[in-house]
């Protein structure tokens, strides 16, 4: 297997190549392409750099650069794509949306029109896409495969239409491709503008932690080992043309998330200068536009047809994840301050 990650040295992406490279049944080479935007951290895989050999090679390339990826796709002669490439803070597509039209749809469509040339050696297109294309759930039950589309955001708007395309590719020109749409990750190596960093960086440093609208907004939080798991088995086992949810089967109020992140702080760093609680330091903000009230997925159909479920409780992800960012403070602080900027200017540019 000759498999192009897209957006690999982001979070998902960088985890999933970790993992991937561990696997027994992964005997392949790895191409990892990512622009290195804000969040894409060439850092989150330079020990793989130097380590995994001819098993990885990192391009640094625009998915919507149609010559080059085209020069990619032949020189390593591509025959799967695992597509994690994408535009992906809500916040940011409110302020700024252009960026995410152009990533999350026409870098898709790049690859689709790259892939359609290619067909007679293309074994598996997947497409890595969200929960928040369906829009909001009320109190009561769950996203399934087949929930109509509803999204609320420019981020979800754009991940919608990216989804339709790739379902359009697999009807029209019998793209062997699949979808996989997520629940919210979290884990190693997450930008910290995301919900869990932001309070785990925050609390540590004594700051504010802000919490959108009564905090009572609902999401399904999904360990991004176990996601990645779970988009592996697609990849080799998964039905072309079928979409799968994938869920942590783990709801929870983002206000208990961030108390139960305080609480684990309490216990295991050092305390705040005053001895408060880390809870003092929560801040109700302001809800931001168009914000979902709750997500929920039912992910029983990746379980009944290729036997994954999530095996990472809340509790253990969560202390794993304050565990790894207290042992990476230095990795923290160079992302927070964009110092990592200079680095990639050397190495990449």
């Amino acid at each position: 297997m000759n498999l192009l990650v897209t957006g690999g040295c982001g979070f998902i992406g960088a985890n999933f190549i970790r993992l991937l490279l561990d696997q027994p049944d992964f005997s392949g080479h790895i191409i990892n392409v990512d622009c290195l935007t804000y969040a894409g951290n060439p850092e989150n895989l330079a020990d793989i750099e130097k380590s995994a050999g001819d098993r990885y090679t990192f391009i640094k390339a625009d998915i919507c650069d149609r010559k080059t990826m085209a020069s990619i796709f032949d020189d390593h002669a591509i025959d799967t794509v695992c597509h994690f490439a994408a535009e992906s803070h809500v916040d940011r597509s409110i302020v700024s949306p252009d960026a995410f039209i152009q990533t999350n749809i026409n870098g898709t469509f790049t690859l689709l029109e790259l892939c359609r040339e290619r067909k007679g050696r293309l074994q598996r297109f997947h497409h890595i896409s969200t929960d928040e294309v369906y829009g909001s759930l009320g109190k009561d039950g769950y996203f399934h495969e087949e929930t109509p589309y509803q999204p609320s955001s420019p981020y979800s708007a754009s991940k919608a239409a990216s989804d339709h395309l790739v379902r359009a590719y697999h009807t029209t020109y019998g793209l062997p491709a699949t979808i996989s749409n997520c629940s919210n990750n979290y884990g190693p190596f997450q930008f910290p503008e995301k919900l869990i960093p932001l309070m785990i960086c925050n609390a540590l440093e004594g700051k504010r932690l802000p919490v959108y609208g009564d905090g009572k907004n609902v999401r399904d939080w999904l360990y991004v080992t176990d996601h990645c798991r779970a988009v592996w088995e697609i990849i080799k086992n998964g039905k072309d043309g079928e979409t799968y949810n994938i869920g942590g089967n783990c709801e929870m109020e983002n206000i208990r998330l961030v108390e139960t992140i305080c609480d684990a702080l309490d216990q295991i760093a050092r305390p705040l200068a005053d001895n408060k609680p880390r809870k003092s330091l929560i801040t109700f903000v302001k809800d931001r536009p168009g914000h979902d009230r709750r997500y929920a997925i039912d992910a029983t159909k990746l379980k009944e047809h290729l036997g994954w479920i999530p095996a990472t409780s809340i509790e253990t992800g969560i202390r794993a994840t304050i565990d790894w960012y207290l042992d990476h403070k230095e990795w923290m602080e160079r992302v927070k301050s964009g110092a990592y900027r200079s680095w990639i200017q050397m190495q990449y540019q």
